[in-house]
This record gives C-alpha cells, sequence and structure tokens, in this order.
C-alpha cells in the first residue's frame, strides 16, 4: 500500500497538513493511535450525558490569524463558528473585580478603580503589544524560522522591530514589574503572561509574554466543543480522497539509505510513502524510538537527548453543575458571571514567582491560586438547559516529591480536587459539592497516558527555553520542519513555532512538503505576512 504523504498523528497539526496537501492533489494517509482524531482538540461526555467538556484544549487564541480559517470554509461550509466573550478574564479580590475586556476602554475603566497610572500603563502597554502581535509575531509565525543572525538584522532596520527585540530579551517579571505598581494588577497580568508554561523570571524567550498578554483578551470559544474543529478539517481530507485512520501503532518509520520509505505498523505492515513521511509526534518518539538511532548521526542524537520537557503540566477538575456560577459582587457588576476565564487564589505577582518555584521542586503550593471557566455560560449547547459545565485549571508538576505514582492514587486526586473547589467556592458560593452532579479529574500523569507526545504532562512537547525556541525548536537541523532523513519531515508541538492550537507547525509542513514535492500551492500567502515582508521585517 502506497501513499503519496503519510501523516502520523491526527492531532491540530496532523489535521492541517493532511487538509492542505489532500487539497492540493496529494494522496494522503493520517494514523492515528487514539480511537478519536483531533489530539488536543477534545470535547467529551465525560460526566453526564448532555454535559459536553473540553477536555484538552478550549482557549482558541489565534483564530484572528490562522491560515486555516482564512483558506476554508470553515464557517460558512462546515458550521465551525466561535464565541469571544465581551469580558474575557476577570479575577475578584480586595478592591473589587479585575476585569480584562475585549474592549480596551472598558479593561482601563476597570484598572482604574486600583490604579489610575497602572490603567494607563496597560494602555500603553496593550497598543504596543497589539503592534508587534499583528506587524511581526504573527505573521512571523506562519512563515519558515530562521536564526537570530538572519532575523535581527531586519528588525533592527525599524523602530518596531527594534521594540520586538527589546521586550523579548526580558522576562516576563521584568516587563510586568518595569510598568505597574498596584500588586494585584501584576499578579494577573504576570499569571497571563505565564500561564502557558512560561517561566515568569527567564529571560530571553523571545516574543511568548507580549504574545500572551495580547492573546489573553483574544481568545475564543468553539461553538459545540473544540472537537467541532478537527470534524471539519477530517471532512476535508475525505472530501479530497485523502484517508485517516485511527487505532493504528506505528513500529517504525522505514529508512533506506539515508531516505524515509514509509513506516511500518506493529502488526508489520508496511505503507509507503512516495513524497514524504510527516511526524507530528515528539522529537524523542520521532527520532530515537521510530527513526532508531542507527538511522542518526551522532551529534544529532545527541541533540534529540537533550531536549527537555516543561517543568509542569495541569492538574484539571471538569464538573457538571446544577446550575451556572453566581459570583459574589455580581449585583453590582452583572458581567462577573459571564468572564471567559477566572483567575482565583492570586493576590501578589511573589505569589506566581513562588508558585513556578515550589512547583520546579515538586510539590504543589500550601496556598492555591487557578484559573477555572464555565463554557456553557457562553455556548448553551455544551449542557443540558439550566446546567452548566466547568473546568478548574492548577499548575501541577509531573514528577511529583513522592513520585508520579502518586497521581494515581484517587485519595490524593480527591482531596487536591476539593481544595481546588474550596478556592471557587470562595468566590462563587453555589459551586459547592452538593451542586456537583459529577466531576472528572485528570492530572499530568493522565496526560501523559492519553497522549504519548506529551511526555511528562508536557501539553506542548517541551519546554519553551532559550535553545529550545525559533530556530532551536527543536534544533537548528529540523527547524524548517524538514530533517537529516531525506523526505522525512515533522509537524508537530515540538517545533517552530510551537504548542497550543496555533496552527503553526502543521501549515509550514504542508508548505515544506508541497514544495518538495513540486505541487502547485492553491492557497496563497497571507496578507499579513505579505505586508510584513514588504516593511522588510521577514
Amino acid at each position: 500500500m502506497k501513499y503519496d504523504v503519510v501523516i502520523i498523528g491526527a492531532g491540530p497539526n496532523g489535521l492541517t497538513a493532511g487538509a492542505y496537501l489532500s487539497k492540493a492533489g496529494l494522496k494522503v494517509l493520517l494514523v492515528e493511535r487514539r480511537l478519536e482524531s483531533g489530539g488536543g482538540l477534545a470535547t467529551e461526555e465525560i460526566t453526564w450525558p448532555g454535559f459536553y467538556h473540553n477536555t484538552h484544549a478550549m482557549y482558541m487564541m489565534m483564530v484572528d490569524f490562522a491560515p486555516v480559517y482564512k483558506d476554508f470554509p470553515l464557517e460558512e461550509k462546515y458550521k465551525v463558528s466561535h464565541i469571544y466573550p465581551p469580558l474575557q478574564v476577570a479575577m475578584p479580590g480586595e478592591g473589587g473585580w479585575l476585569c480584562l475586556y475585549s474592549d480596551l476602554e472598558r479593561t482601563c475603566q476597570s484598572l482604574a478603580r486600583l490604579s489610575p497610572k497602572d490603567a494607563q500603563s496597560y494602555r500603553e502597554l496593550y497598543q504596543e503589544a497589539k503592534e508587534q502581535v499583528e506587524g511581526f509575531i504573527a505573521p512571523a509565525t506562519y512563515v519558515p524560522a530562521v536564526s537570530v543572525l538572519e532575523q535581527l538584522p531586519k528588525l533592527e532596520t525599524s523602530e518596531l522591530g527594534r521594540r520586538v527585540v527589546q521586550y523579548s530579551e526580558k522576562s516576563a517579571r521584568q516587563i510586568i514589574e518595569e510598568r505597574f505598581e498596584n500588586d494585584r494588577i501584576k499578579a494577573l497580568l504576570l499569571y497571563l503572561a505565564c500561564h502557558w508554561g512560561v517561566d515568569p523570571e527567564l529571560e530571553g524567550i523571545g516574543y511568548l509574554p507580549i504574545l500572551y498578554l495580547n492573546r489573553a483578551t483574544n481568545c475564543r470559544l468553539v461553538v459545540g466543543g473544540s472537537h467541532m474543529v478537527a470534524q471539519a478539517l477530517g471532512k476535508i481530507i475525505h472530501e479530497n480522497h485523502g484517508l485517516i485512520i485511527n487505532n493504528l501503532r506505528v513500529k517504525r518509520i522505514v529508512v533506506k539509505d539515508g531516505c524515509a520509505q514509509g513506516i511500518e505498523l506493529e502488526n508489520g505492515e508496511f505503507i509507503g510513502a512516495e513524497k514524504a513521511v510527516l511526524s507530528t509526534l515528539d522529537p524523542h518518539q520521532t527520532f530515537l524510538k521510530l527513526v532508531g538511532k542507527e538511522n542518526l548521526e551522532e551529534e544529532f542524537v545527541l541533540k534529540i537527548e537533550d531536549w527537555q520537557w516543561e517543568k509542569y503540566s495541569f492538574f484539571e477538575v471538569h464538573l457538571a453543575l446544577k446550575e451556572p456560577p453566581a459570583f459574589t459582587g455580581a449585583e453590582q457588576l452583572p458581567e462577573v458571571n459571564q468572564a471567559f476565564q477566572y483567575v482565583l487564589g492570586y493576590q501578589t505577582s511573589q505569589d506566581i514567582i513562588d508558585e513556578y518555584q515550589t512547583l520546579s521542586s515538586g510539590a504543589l503550593p500550601e496556598k492555591l491560586g487557578l484559573g477555572c471557566s464555565f463554557p456553557s455560560v457562553h455556548d448553551p449547547s455544551q449542557a443540558p438547559a439550566g446546567r452548566c459545565t466547568a473546568v478548574i485549571n492548577l499548575h501541577a508538576p509531573y514528577q511529583l516529591r513522592e513520585g508520579k505514582d502518586k497521581w494515581y492514587s484517587l485519595k490524593f486526586k480527591e482531596e487536591l480536587a476539593s481544595r481546588c473547589l474550596a478556592v471557587v467556592e470562595k468566590y462563587a458560593a453555589n459551586v459547592r459539592e452538593e451542586m456537583i452532579l459529577q466531576k472528572y479529574i485528570t492530572t499530568p500523569l493522565d496526560m501523559e497516558n492519553k497522549f504519548l507526545d506529551m511526555v511528562q504532562g508536557s501539553f506542548k512537547q517541551g519546554a519553551y527555553l532559550p535553545l529550545q525556541m525559533g530556530y532551536l525548536r527543536p534544533n537548528d537541523e529540523c527547524s524548517e520542519i524538514r530533517t537529516p532523513i531525506e523526505k522525512l519531515c515533522i509537524g508537530g508541538a515540538s517545533c517552530y513555532p510551537g504548542g497550543l492550537v496555533i496552527w503553526g507547525p502543521g501549515y509550514l509542513a504542508a508548505n515544506a512538503i508541497a514544495e518538495d514535492a513540486g505541487v502547485e500551492k492553491w492557497w496563497s500567502e497571507m496578507d499579513i505576512v505579505s505586508q510584513a515582508r514588504q516593511k522588510g521585517l521577514l
């Protein structure tokens, strides 16, 4: 059996590459270990019937930029739509609610109640971040990575580029501490800048803090659940004569004379690939397990073995509730019951710093801070009438001091879930045990067991570190999708531009494979990319 392109993994990036390449006329096969395609784009009935929980990815942060939304009629033909809640983030505490809205003016009004100076500082940072994201960061997300030596001279030619460089050299903590004075405002902004795996005190991690601060008020919720996007891309692949086969285990990537020939399944079946094999798995699985050290140079193997996983993952509690939350203070500010994301339990930026240090040691903080959301408040289709879905996100280490197997302890998980609920109940009294119809708990170890490419619960397939970012993600020999093995490409979260559902690696993989296969692209370069090129930024 032979195909033009064989893609290992039918997560967001595999589906993206498959959709582009199959529509380009290539014969495409996606093989997926799990019974369901979509990877992190998962929506499941894990509690009571009729309660649809987004069990991994929920906050869609690049809908306004990602090429898949522009190149495919996802909304018009496949009924994929998004909700953009006006109140994006809310944080309670002494002095009232801090609210970040999609509308800048309303956000500044909220911040001014605690600090007029910080409200003005936020306005300035918001505008700077917006300019950097729209002018460079978003366009750079959807073009191949280039080395610092190549990119830096381009950025130095403009004021915008110089600001990008200036911020890229700072830690998230420095960005916040230099501009803001109120402890609660600093805590909220530092949480948002670091929530997706950024060390608050680490310098040289590029554009991430600025990107995350900008995206914090630009998140969308998929109507019907995140899996709706995966279903749409799967339909596109099938309509263009591609194929997705689930419940298949890949034993190895077959390499002959330094060139990828296809894959061998665990049952011994060989599937050939004439043009390319694309792996969306993590570097260890792709190269050490499937390719094998015997097919790689020793220096390259050392680079792969040096790959580092994230220092913390997520402990999550999914809830089926009898009713939507009723937060304290909603009498004066009714919209706080409709926030998309809540940040609870933090009071100062030092709380964020201390939490990260504690997690790095394999422990959980005594005083918990967390995030939570109630998706069905915004999309009633995700719960029965009058009921409500909820998810609580707690940063947690994979490797506990007592060992990772402690995560298998039902007693330990239930106790930690109760501690999380106590934090939420402090601000929403009706979110308590007797109002819960059912709960479903997942741990960093569960994440690894469910998604084998998320080693140690590493939800981005690897930490964001200076030597694992940009042109070095996953290393200088693979950052442009192609690898030292001819016709073997990579395109998962461990590749540039990185993880979270941003659609970058899969899109770049589709471009590289189409170019190498000599196939005419039916899609064109995005306008934001062309504009950045014209300005000399790319």
